[in-house]
């Protein structure tokens, strides 16, 4: 949020067929999912804020019965390779400090080598 938003309250929250967003509605369109009028502490300045919809995606549900292995990357030599494990749906696990992601996945990646546990 930008810092002149920071410390605001909303004081109206609008759908994208209500008066009062209709101008917003033109502007954007099918985006459009709500307008938010937002006042300062003292309430001198209002600012509007949009919420659009940006991306609509089929969420894939993992099947039953995958292995999942948990990975370990070493800080140095694996910058790149953190941005493929998340655009492959492996998930951060910040407690043991490992990537967990499908065994299938872990071997398309060329990271088997990196498995620590099943």
């Amino acid at each position: 949020m930008p810092p002149a938003c920071a410390n605001t309250r909303v004081i109206k929250k609008l759908s994208a067929t209500q008066p009062g967003s209709l101008k917003l509605a033109r502007r954007y369109g099918s985006a459009l999912v709500c307008v938010r009028y937002r006042s300062d502490k003292q309430g001198r300045v209002r600012y509007t804020t949009v919420e659009l919809l940006v991306e609509e995606a089929v969420i894939q549900k993992r099947k039953p019965g995958i292995d999942m292995v948990a990975v370990r990357l070493e800080k140095m030599s694996w910058a790149g390779v953190r941005e493929r494990i998340r655009e492959n749906g492996g998930e951060w696990d910040p407690v043991a400090r490992v990537w967990r992601l499908p065994q299938s996945t872990a071997k398309r990646l060329g990271l088997l080598d990196c498995v620590i546990a099943k």
